[in-house]
């Protein structure tokens, strides 16, 4: 892939680059209007979903930062984005412009003061893998394989003023209101924010990789701090498949099932036991060993949980809960998806929704073990989610519903369910966690 010598910085750079493919998209939407008179609906929207999410990725990878880190977020929502956006907007967990080397090198001239192939031993200048925030090279020293993330310039200064730019597109994407939109979009400003902080990254991840180094079969880097800093973060190079690539060839359900319970465990410990979790489940942030250990990288975007949050968000999973009106009535309007100014109307239609996406969601947590192989479970959540996509009803009522908290949890959740299913994990135990608390 050829690789990039400049990033658009300044807010006027940027945001040219995403009025351009603004105009682009107008221009297909005329072609749109003309593909219908001869082709069936249903063909020429799909010819612009497909040309439209082209575009806007095509812009959003040379912009790279906060703008491509909304792609990949929307990547994972499979149940809401059309086909075309899902399958464009995914590559950017793997198939990004790399810098080019001169770029890459003064880098680390601006935050060590010399190149990297005097700070190391030997350099890679090519990345193994490009993302939205940054990428990684291969290194050595001392005999020891590193692997060392470099933050694209300009991405920490650039993310207020992305989100701009970004906000009428998502608002469009997901026929969200405006009005009252704002503390989402700070929810997200702030996690990006701190995901471009890899000193606070590297915390984390000793952190959370020394509480939950003994549930079996995860494996973590270990990090290192005179090798890093606020914008180059060095850990051990570790060696396996990116879990997407294996999920594509590997048939051994024993093995599937126990790389599942890992994951799964891994996850339910963070919640349940240290009240925050790695809110970057997707494929690209984990391995599978030569050994079949599932590594875990990456811990730049972690999710707080608080208890006012936490406490009623899991009660709403449970049996007597859903199934007692006042009781659920009263969870929804401590998460804030009910509101005392609804009317009548807007409360038997929001209860109705989310008891149904509940309904599903949940199945999971009312099972000792759990077939996430399930392809009915599967096809039940997505299709809920294009029920509720399309629902014209939605557009009538303030659907700025729920505590910034969802954001970040349900895309966790929604993350982790895509992942098992890929797995095929078969009889996965629920509340294994529990016996991994001290």
């Amino acid at each position: 892939m050829k690789s990039i010598d400049r990033i658009p910085i300044t807010k006027i750079q940027r945001a040219s680059k995403l009025v351009g493919t603004g105009t682009k998209v107008g221009i297909n939407y005329l072609k749109y209007y003309g593909d219908k008179l001869i082709n069936t609906e249903e063909e020429a929207k799909e010819r612009l979903d497909k040309k439209n999410a082209e575009d806007i990725y095509d812009s959003l990878k040379q912009l790279k930062g906060s703008a491509l880190k909304v792609a990949q977020m929307l990547s994972m929502e499979k149940s809401f984005l059309p086909k075309a956006y899902v399958e464009q907007f995914s590559l950017s967990q793997f198939s990004v412009p790399p810098l080019s080397a001169p770029l890459v090198k003064k880098t680390f001239i601006n935050q060590f003061g010399k190149s990297p192939f005097k700070l190391f031993d030997t350099f890679n200048e090519h990345a193994m893998n490009a993302a939205s925030i940054g990428q990684v090279h291969y290194a050595e020293k001392d005999g020891h394989k590193y692997a060392v993330k470099i933050q694209y310039p300009g991405v920490a200064d650039s993310i207020s003023s992305d989100l701009a730019l970004v906000k009428p597109i998502a608002l469009r994407m997901f026929n969200i209101p405006s009005k009252d939109s704002d503390k989402y979009f700070k929810e997200v400003e702030e996690k990006l924010l701190e995901e471009t902080n890899y000193i606070q990254e590297l915390d984390q991840s000793q952190f959370i990789s020394n509480a939950c180094k003994h549930i079996p079969n995860l494996r973590f880097p270990n990090y290192h701090k005179s090798l890093s800093n606020s914008r180059i973060l060095t850990m051990d190079y570790m060696e396996g498949v990116h879990l997407a690539s294996y999920c594509k060839t590997n048939t051994d359900e024993k093995l599937n099932k126990m790389l599942g319970q890992a994951l799964w465990d891994f996850f339910m410990f963070q919640i349940h036991h240290l009240k925050m979790v790695h809110a970057d489940p997707h494929p690209g942030n984990f391995l599978v060993s030569n050994s079949g250990k599932l590594i875990v990288l990456d811990f730049g975007c972690i999710k707080k949980i608080p208890l006012d949050f936490y406490i009623p968000y899991f009660e709403l999973a449970q049996a007597e809960v859903l199934n007692n009106e006042d009781k659920f009535e009263n969870k929804l309007f401590e998460l804030e998806i009910l509101m005392e100014s609804d009317s009548e109307e807007e409360k038997l239609f929001f209860k109705k929704m989310f008891k149904d996406l509940l309904k599903v969601f949940t199945k999971p947590f009312h099972n000792e073990t759990f077939d996430f192989s399930d392809q009915s479970f599967f096809k039940e959540v997505i299709n809920l989610g294009e029920l509720y996509a399309k629902n014209s009803e939605i557009r009538k009522y303030n659907s700025n519903r729920g505590s910034k908290h969802f954001i970040y949890i349900n895309r966790m959740f929604f993350g982790l369910y895509n992942l098992m299913f890929d797995l095929k994990a078969k009889d996965v135990t629920i509340n294994n966690y529990v016996t991994l608390i001290d």
